[in-house]
């Protein structure tokens, strides 16, 4: 009854439902974005430069990416809090704070991911880059191109830990109605209501997405082999 329920809510496009799916969507995709922004450079710069701290960096970013959500996110409510040296930006509770944390913990997952492509990749073409004496800068735009279909892995790694975050967005979030509720902390609350038939419509289109993002990049790195063969 309750899954009859829940395919029912889909298959009429509940006003509710969607406009959840289309905030969390927006919000995992802007986090993807950013945190591409930074851990695609920051893992490549890893890999090829060599510079004192470099040893502890790399410890450190292997050790960010088990951080738990929960302490992510009360060291973003503090700073975004009132008395927060942050505070005075008004981002607390809002789809903002929620793209901030979820970016923080994604980063040092494409961070990491992009280290390691980058490091075997470096090795592969160490000769020919050293024959045309390509410089830092250019080593890394290289490889990161040469790369970007394996980059996807880190990428999607960093979309579902993003979308299937719970505790750090609702603590800076507030989970709030028709504003911050994602499908993730809807399905936590509706759950805990006892409200079966929206949460299992959330789990199911949240599985969806998944599946699809999935397969899109599968069949993107399917193509680029069979051009490149």
């Amino acid at each position: 009854m309750d899954e009859a329920s829940a395919w029912q809510l889909i298959a009429t496009g509940d006003p509710t439902l969607f406009a959840i799916v289309r905030l969390s969507l927006a919000v995992s995709l802007a986090a993807v974005v950013l945190g591409a922004v930074i851990g695609l450079p920051l893992g490549a710069a890893l890999a090829l430069l060599r510079f004192r701290g470099r040893a502890l960096l790399l410890v450190a970013l292997n050790a960010m990416m088990g951080l738990p959500p929960v302490v992510v996110g009360l060291a973003t409510y503090l700073l975004l809090s009132r008395t927060g040296p942050l505070g005075n930006l008004g981002l607390l509770f809002t789809p903002t704070a929620m793209v901030i944390v979820q970016t923080v913990l994604i980063v040092p997952i494409i961070g990491a991911l992009t280290r390691q492509t980058i490091e075997d990749l470096a090795q592969e073409y160490r000769d020919e880059l050293a024959a045309l004496a390509v410089g830092p800068i250019g080593r890394m735009t290289t490889l990161l191109w040469d790369a970007r279909f394996s980059l996807l892995t880190a990428l999607l790694a960093g979309f579902g830990r993003a979308a299937a975050e719970v505790g750090a967005v609702m603590i800076v979030g507030g989970n709030i109605d028709g504003f911050t509720r994602t499908m993730t902390t809807a399905v936590a609350l509706e759950t805990s209501k006892g409200d079966l038939p929206l949460a299992l419509g959330l789990g199911l289109i949240l599985i969806a997405i998944v599946v699809a993002i999935n397969a899109a990049a599968w069949a993107v790195r399917a193509v680029a082999e069979r051009q490149a063969a």
